[in-house]
């Protein structure tokens, strides 16, 4: 074994232990929604979107569709089997119209993903294949990459990090380019256009942290963001004294083939 296989085992290795982190931060939200059995505010939305992110990268991670991308679908499968129960805990305790929003999207989901899996296993062979399933990968992938460009708007308007934990922030910066690398190094342009792009993101977001760090909005009452209808990084993270639970949901970003 080479050193660049060392190399990108090694980073493939550490993208699935920050992803895995990224994956786990809404706990503490569903935490809440378990023990009120009702959704409050929260949106329900970035869950199946981000499910079938997780699904896709998942697939193209596979041995028949890609070579050497077996941790792309370790992690992506782990974050599909989370993301899913998120889903069914909206699905669960989220008001009627909520719910039918959100399983909407779920049949979408399930329905896009089996036609991309059918058509590219039934229809498609070799490289046509691989493309096939990278490209429908990498679109979301960048959608879910550019969640995050919302509070990032939020903070340079209100100059507060209030609502952009910044462990968050370091650990999105951190699983784009652990993934950039393991892309680079595995030759895998799917893999790192998506989190190279995905890392530029992570290191704005800790520039404007940097920037704005000392001015972490107001110290008692609601948050300012929440009271004027903004965003905020629906994660269950702390903030200096701020516990982000309010406001809108902004997709965890899935690990991988940007989230691949």
């Amino acid at each position: 074994m080479g050193i660049v296989s060392i190399l990108h085992t090694v980073f493939g290795v550490f993208g699935d232990a920050t992803g895995l982190f990224l994956f786990l931060a809404p706990t503490i939200t569903f935490k809440r929604i378990l023990k009120n059995k009702s959704t409050e505010e929260f949106s329900g939305i970035p869950y199946p979107m981000t499910l079938l992110n997780c699904l896709l990268s998942a697939w193209y991670g596979l041995p028949f569709i890609s070579e050497n991308n077996t941790l792309v679908t370790v992690i992506n499968g782990t974050g599909a089997a989370i993301e899913a129960v998120y889903v069914l805990i909206f699905l669960i305790y989220a008001p009627k119209k909520e719910k039918v929003k959100v399983f909407g999207l779920a049949t979408f989901v399930l329905a896009a993903f089996s036609t991309v899996a059918i058509v590219s296993v039934a229809a498609l062979h070799g490289k046509t294949r691989r493309y096939f399933c990278g490209f429908a990968a990498a679109v979301f992938s960048v959608i879910m990459y550019g969640s995050p460009l919302s509070i990032m708007r939020t903070v340079i308007r209100t100059k507060s990090v209030e609502f952009m934990p910044f462990f968050l922030s370091l650990f999105v910066f951190l699983c784009g380019t652990s993934w950039f690398i393991f892309g680079l190094l595995g030759n895998d342009p799917f893999v790192y256009v998506c989190n190279g792009f995905g890392s530029v993101l992570g290191a704005l977001q800790l520039i404007l942290y940097a920037i704005y760090r000392n001015n972490k909005g107001e110290k008692s009452g609601k948050p300012t963001a929440a009271k004027n209808g903004g965003s905020t990084m629906e994660m269950g993270l702390h903030n200096g004294n701020e516990h982000l639970e309010r406001g809108d949901t902004i997709a965890v970003l899935p690990p991988g083939n940007g989230g691949l």
